[in-house]
Order: C-alpha cells, then structure tokens, then sequence
C-alpha cells in the first residue's frame, strides 16, 4: 500500500481552531489521514510517497449534505407552495415511481454530487436497494433513508418491512461508506404503532432515524388539532426523539420550547434555504439553534425543490438569507457556515469522529479546490486580510472542485467521474423523466384533486 501525499497552496483542516497551512499537505494510506502539516515536513517525513500536487488551490474537507432526496424531476414542479407542491406533483410521482425509476435517479444525483465536491449525502428516497448499488460503485459516503409512510392514505410509499430489510441487507457495506437508518416521511404520514415499531428497530439495529419537521407553518395548528402539541413536542411524545441519532430537516417554524427541547436530546438539523425560499416555506431560526448547541448542517434538499445539489452555492444562500431575514449583515459568520457544511453536518449526522475535518485517523474524504479563476481572486490565505473562508462561502461554486477523493479513493477530477460515466446517468434520466411524467399525467387525470394530503 503506497502513501499518497496531496498538497496545495493552502489547506483548510476545518480542526477546532479553523486552522489553514499554508503550502500544506495531506498524508493518505489506505482510506485514512495519517499526518496534516506543511508540504516541506511531510514531503521529508514520508520521502516515499507518491506524490499529488494541486498548485493554486485549496485542500479541504469533503462536503456534507445533510438532507437531499434522488430525483430526475428538476423544472418540471414549480410555482406552488409546499402542500399544494406535494399533493399536486410529487405525491402521485411517488404513486408511480418504479424501482428501476428510482435507481437512476439515485446514479444521476450521486454523480453530480461527487462532481460538486459532496462526499457524504443523506438521501431520502424510494427503493433504495438501487441507491446503495450506485453508492458502491461511484464511491459516495451515503446515509440512506427511505421515505416510509405507514398512516391509511400513504401506502405508495416505502414500508417499515422494506426498510428493515434495507438496514440487513446493506448497512455497512462498501468499508462503512452506505450507511442506511430509518425513514419517517412525515410524523404525519405514520400511525403511533408505526412510530414504537420504527424507533425500536433504531435500537435494534444500532442505526439513526431521519424525517422532515417544522417546514411549513400549516404543521403547527395541525400538530396542535392532533396531539394537542407544537410538532417537535409531538415527536417526542411519539418516541421519535429517543434514539441515539436523529436528525430533523428543515426546522423552519420553531418556538423556544422546541429549540430548547431539541438541544436536550442532541437533536442534528438540516437546513435547507433555497428548498424553504422557493417554496416560500420560511427562514429557519439558524443563529438560535447554534446558540443553543445544536449542530446544524446544510442540506440542498431535492433536486426538484432546489434545483442543484451544489453545497458550495447553498452556502452562499446559508448566509445571504440569515442576514436578510435578521436584517443584519454580521448574521452569521463565514466559519460557522463552512463548519456547517463539513465538521457540524457531521457531528448533525453523529459521524464527527469518522468525517468533517482533515485530521489524523479520519477518513480520507478530502477535496481540491481550484482558486486560479476570477471568482476567487485575490487568494490571501494569511494575514489580516485573510479572505479564503469568505470567499468559499461567498464565491465558490461546485464547478470548481477538481479532485474529488473519498475513502482515499480518487473517484472524481477535473470535472470527470473516475468511477462512473455521467453522460450514461443524464440520458437515463431523461427518458425515465419522460416515461415518469406520463404516468403521473395518466394518475392526475383519473384523480384529478392530486394525492391525500395530510394537512
């Protein structure tokens, strides 16, 4: 097994102190970091490594999506507030949705992530037995959880049956890379029997559990009708905060008790500004939850209600949508937005020991940036004018990345995937678009008030 010595000009450890080295380099053996330093020790340290330079560019951690689902329908569901959005297109897409469908989403969305300098993605989606083989060969870190809906109305989706199975046949596999907890849609999409059975295989299986809370404001007054109960106070009377991992998305209608309550149960969060402007959803109070502890990741959402999955570009709107919803432009900083999208999804996602930071005895998930464009220039990476941070979360787009390394693997670079062939996955996936848009059309004519709604 040969060393693998990756350098830059400057290097982001993303350490508890924001530490960057200048000419700095990487040391990889295996699918490990062994040593993080200057180029010039490391270089005499391990004088028989293979070596890997990137010039002008920036080694960082990969990035963190902290909540996404596979999909192929981008453009295609547009103009419509959440509810109305689900009932009317992507509901009675779930209604038709076929595995095979299902599976090239999944090989489009990992590659363009991969591409993007993503190398952990949690995604919800269907059928995932097909997201776990792309997974596997592309070399993306995944924490899949299946949509699973177990309430009279929503039985096109996945079951709890089916995601158990999903859990025995691939959790751990690829050296730990896929990594599958349990799916709760909606707590509005499960029964109370449904709940006990879905944290308790959480237990059983040593796995997290995932599912969508406080993203649009109708939730609040029918968590209330329901349970008598604001939503996150609702899920914790169902049992659905005590496993050892949870992670909520989105968060956007919070009150104190509930920012309070989710920090008491070391709850993770998945932000998601461009889903919740687009579809006029709301500004999650992000400044609170970091004030209370909270770990808060960043998560592009779908493909359908984003329309990218572009870490980099999220982090911009991370910040430019706390600072106009607050009115104030020292709403949060550009360190915490980039620890949000590497070392604080991990620790969202309880995987802060494994990835998030370029330290010795991680994972190797590591990314090159290039900085030899206009975007980012000046690069001052020292000094008092040090801006790589700020323009990282303020300039820097997907496009940029150039190496794209997980599990010490190279598995993209220079705009090319190494582990698979994207131009395959875009033609796939326009015809299983088209194939799916004519079945929904064909549902949507016989049910014409869309899908069950459960609000």
């Amino acid at each position: 097994m040969q060393d693998l010595l990756l350098s830059a000009r400057a290097l982001l450890t993303m350490d508890g102190r924001n530490t960057i080295i200048q000419n700095g380099a990487v040391l990889v053996r295996g699918d490990k970091i062994v040593a993080v330093g200057a180029l010039a020790d490391l270089a005499l340290q391990f004088p028989a490594a293979q070596r890997k330079d990137f010039g002008k560019s920036v080694l960082m951690p990969g990035l963190v999506n902290a909540h996404c689902h596979s999909g192929f329908l981008r453009g295609t569901a547009e103009g419509l507030p959440l509810w109305d959005w689900l009932r009317l297109f992507i509901d009675p897409m779930h209604r038709v949705l076929q595995p095979g469908d299902a599976e090239a989403a999944s090989w489009l969305c990992y590659g363009e992530s991969l591409l993007a300098g993503t190398t952990t993605a949690v995604d919800m989606w269907r059928y995932m037995s097909g997201s776990a083989r792309a997974a596997e060969q592309l070399g993306l870190r995944v924490v899949m959880v299946p949509y699973v809906g177990e309430a009279e109305g929503f039985d096109y989706f996945d079951t709890l049956d089916q995601n158990e199975q999903l859990i025995q046949d691939w959790h751990g596999a690829a050296n730990g890379r896929i990594n599958v907890w349990v799916g709760v849609e909606h707590q509005f999409y499960f029964t109370e029997a449904a709940c006990r059975r879905a944290v308790i295989m959480c237990d059983k299986y040593g796995v997290g559990l995932h599912t969508h809370s406080n993203e649009s404001k109708l939730e609040i007054p029918e968590a209330q009708k329901r349970f008598g109960l604001l939503p996150v106070q609702a899920l914790e009377k169902l049992g659905l905060l005590e496993p050892e991992h949870v992670l909520l998305a989105h968060c956007v209608w919070l009150d104190q008790k509930e920012i309070d309550l989710i920090a008491r149960h070391n709850i993770g969060v998945a932000h998601n500004p461009t889903s919740n402007m687009k579809l006029a959803s709301g500004a999650a109070p992000v400044e609170k939850l970091i004030a209370a502890g909270i770990a808060v990741g960043i998560g592009s959402d779908g493909e359908k209600e984003n329309n990218n999955l572009d870490i980099f570009e999220e982090m911009k709107i991370v910040s430019l949508l706390a600072k106009f919803s607050a009115m104030k432009a020292d709403a949060l900083d550009s360190w915490y937005i980039l620890r949000s999208a590497t070392i604080e999804g991990a620790r969202a996602l309880g995987m802060a020991d494994r990835i998030g930071s370029l330290e010795p005895g991680k994972q190797a998930d590591i990314i090159a940036l290039r900085a030899d464009n206009a975007h980012l220039t000046p690069f001052i990476s020292d000094g008092p004018f040090q801006n790589l941070h700020h323009n990282i979360v303020h300039a820097a787009q997907g496009s940029d990345v150039i190496m794209t390394m997980v599990d010490g693997k190279i598995v993209a670079e220079n705009g090319m995937l190494l582990t698979g062939d994207m131009a395959a996955y875009i033609h796939v996936a326009e015809q299983v678009c088209d194939q799916v848009i004519r079945r929904r059309t064909d549902w949507l004519s016989v049910n014409t008030s869309g899908a069950h709604s459960p609000v």
